[in-house]
């Protein structure tokens, strides 16, 4: 790792979410592996489980501008994009920011509001870009989306579609908190532990070395075809009504490349692929109505595809 000198200072940024964020190591390495990897992040869960001091927290170490937007059935695209107004006087439009110009967007319980507000975030989250009014403006770069949602047959929400699901990075969960934690925040009467002393460890500036430096990391072809295989054979399962999208297998690469990143590797193993493989995937594929009859989790599904899949032989260094 002579020519990346960013990893270390991402592995310190992790250390110090994990100060507010106790016992959730692995989920704040998972959205960091995302983040490097320069995706966007769906975390499913219930409320009350500390989602917003994640996202703050990131937005703190990591130095970014930090928007956060409560999703509900009156929420407008226009709230996300922002709108033009007309001024008489001068006869002239000023553009009205909306949520989304910003470096690190929570959108908070995103499937309580209407699919139509939900499909305003598209645009933002695939091509770094919004249009209002016929004119497009650039986001900040980096421009990172984690979004919350309750878990599906909650009432009042809306199933975000798969064409906006595969622009998810990753999908993850914090769960419950273990009983340690849980007394502690009886002890302190709040869920959210305070973010006050949390400390910037990388800049924007380093943030996008970071990334650039993970983007470069060695990938032997065998690992390249262990990732196509995969994809291949979640197409052919009779389990799976749908499965990986191309989106999906860049998306599994990006996140393994960041995963070896974070271990402190210039190049990629197979065991990279299957750490970020679940919450990569799963997300992006759909049961067939038979798997559904027989019950068979997405989970087992997956699991016996990637065990069917032999691994790739050697380092895949050279």
């Amino acid at each position: 790792m002579d020519n990346f000198f960013m990893y270390k200072k991402a592995v310190r940024a992790m250390d110090e979410i994990n100060r507010v964020m106790e016992g959730k190591g692995h989920t704040v390495h998972q959205i960091m592996t995302a983040i490097l990897a320069g995706g966007h992040i769906l975390i499913e869960d219930i409320p009350g489980v500390g989602k917003t001091t994640l996202a703050l927290a990131f937005s703190k170490v990591l130095g970014l501008d930090y928007q956060r937007i409560q999703f509900t059935p009156d929420i407008m695209p226009t709230d996300i994009a922002g709108f033009s107004i007309y001024h008489q006087g001068s006869e002239e439009f000023e553009f009205k920011e909306g949520a989304a110009m910003t470096n690190l967007l929570l959108a908070d319980e995103i499937n309580r509001t209407s699919p139509k507000t939900q499909s305003a975030l598209l645009e933002a989250m695939e091509e770094g870009q919004i249009t209002v009014d016929g004119i497009t403006r650039d986001l900040p770069d980096p421009y990172i989306v984690i979004a919350t949602q309750n878990p599906f047959g909650s009432i009042g929400t809306h199933s975000l579609p798969e064409s906006q699901l595969d622009r998810f990075m990753i999908r993850t969960s914090l769960g419950y908190p273990d009983m340690e934690r849980e007394i502690k925040m009886l002890a302190q009467g709040s869920v959210d532990m305070t973010t006050s002393g949390i400390k910037e460890q990388i800049s924007v500036e380093e943030l996008r070395k970071a990334r650039e430096e993970a983007a470069r990391l060695f990938v032997h072809e065998d690992i390249l075809r262990y990732i196509v295989e995969i994809a291949n054979e979640t197409r052919r399962s009779r389990d799976l009504e749908l499965g990986i999208s191309p989106r999906g297998t860049i998306a599994l690469l990006s996140m393994a490349k960041a995963n070896a990143y974070l271990e402190g590797r210039d190049y990629v193993i197979p065991q990279d692929v299957k750490d970020v493989f679940f919450e990569t995937i799963e997300h992006r594929v759909i049961r067939s109505k038979e798997a559904k009859v027989q019950r068979k989790t997405k989970e087992e599904i997956l699991k016996a595809i990637l065990y069917k899949i032999p691994l790739p032989k050697g380092n895949q260094k050279g």
